[in-house]
């Protein structure tokens, strides 16, 4: 398999129902996301980086789409989680299913301004 170096090539390489879903997927993070984040490729999956720190990356299979790092010991968000498959910092969203975008925008935003924290507390030192 070629290396991927964009996230145009990474939904390429899904069938076009899988595709579609990883596309709105990809939408509804960016709309969350500055202008200037920077869209790439890390551990073979997409991923949106700020000030040089992940914010958040997303991965297709073949039932499901994933958002990492997804924050499933942050009480706020347990109650919203409980309909859907977590994991040790991901949570999953069956492709056969509407995806939740109200809960995928909170996660994002959330995911942000954990970003903004880290990088506040990196200029501190």
């Amino acid at each position: 398999m070629a290396k991927l170096n964009s996230i145009e090539n990474y939904l390429n390489t899904f069938p076009d129902t899988s595709k579609s879903v990883l596309k709105q997927l990809y939408l509804c993070i960016k709309q969350q996301l500055p202008k200037e984040v920077e869209e790439g490729i890390s551990y073979g999956i997409p991923t949106f980086k700020l000030n040089g720190a992940y914010v958040v990356y997303f991965a297709g299979f073949t039932k499901h789409v994933s958002l990492y790092p997804a924050p499933v010991s942050e009480p706020k968000f347990m109650k919203e989680f409980a309909k859907y498959k977590t994991g040790k910092g991901t949570i999953q969203f069956l492709m056969n299913e509407p995806l939740p975008e109200k809960l995928i925008a909170k996660i994002v935003k959330y995911l942000l301004k954990q970003n903004q924290i880290t990088n506040s507390n990196k200029r501190a030192l």
